[in-house]
């Protein structure tokens, strides 16, 4: 398999397991929380006739998503094996790309982009400001930029998170957005899964082993909440 490119940050979970990442795609927020927050961001029509781009698309779950109304959507993954699977699921959609790329140095003109999003892509915030660098040179004036995330402060998923991750500071990572002009939608979601199985699989892709294993011995059922904050800014 071709390794990342250089300067991209590892993932815990897409990158050694796209299988397993792929049941969390399809279990978390079936109620569609998070696309109707982005579309009150952005407004009547909310992508629709848009150039778009989604930061870290991974296996490209959401690109075709997006291309329902968009102009043209653009996909960047820093793992070539990754980028390869984006660009067969995806292959016959005539308005979608996919870049082989790095948040710090994207693959695009600037000001081509009008809606950006990263997905659970790794912008814990400090640290991030290079990929914060890049989206103000390729999203147009007016655009909006959307980063999802984790919001360990709350939630059953977030204590655990907070337990499992403990070298992510969530006041850090909120202090780091606001300072950089990001306003804060709070976000309760779910993860619904068809069975025991795959949430214990998805728990074990998430989580530490001793995390994961007592989570799982203190939960019951095939449903877990979820709170994410979406953060967002104009340009």
């Amino acid at each position: 398999m071709t390794g990342p490119l250089p300067g991209a940050v590892p993932s815990p979970n897409i990158w050694s397991h796209p299988e397993t990442y792929e049941l969390e795609n399809r279990s978390v927020d079936p109620d569609g929380v998070v696309e109707a927050a982005m579309t009150r961001v952005l407004g009547p029509g909310g992508w629709a006739g848009r150039d778009v781009l989604d930061v870290g698309c991974g296996t490209g779950f959401h690109l075709s998503r997006w291309a329902d109304g968009a102009r043209s959507v653009h996909g960047v993954e820093p793992h070539p094996a990754l980028a390869a699977l984006a660009g067969r699921r995806t292959r016959r959609l005539e308005n979608v790309t996919v870049h082989t790329g790095t948040a710090q140095d994207l693959p695009l003109p600037p000001a081509s982009i009008d809606v950006a999003q990263a997905r659970w892509a790794y912008f814990f915030g400090p640290g991030c400001e290079p990929g914060l660098a890049e989206l103000a040179r390729v999203v147009r004036r007016g655009g909006t930029a959307f980063v999802l995330d984790t919001d360990a402060t709350r939630s059953t998923f977030g204590a655990w998170f907070a337990r499992g991750h403990p070298s992510v500071d969530p006041v850090a990572v909120q202090r780091f957005w606001t300072g950089h002009g990001w306003q804060r939608e709070q976000l309760d979601l779910v993860w619904r899964f068809t069975s025991r199985a795959d949430l214990e699989s998805v728990l074990r892709l998430e989580l530490p082993p001793r995390v994961a294993e007592d989570a799982l011995a203190g939960h019951l059922g095939t449903t877990v909440d979820c709170a994410v904050d979406l953060w967002w800014k104009r340009f």
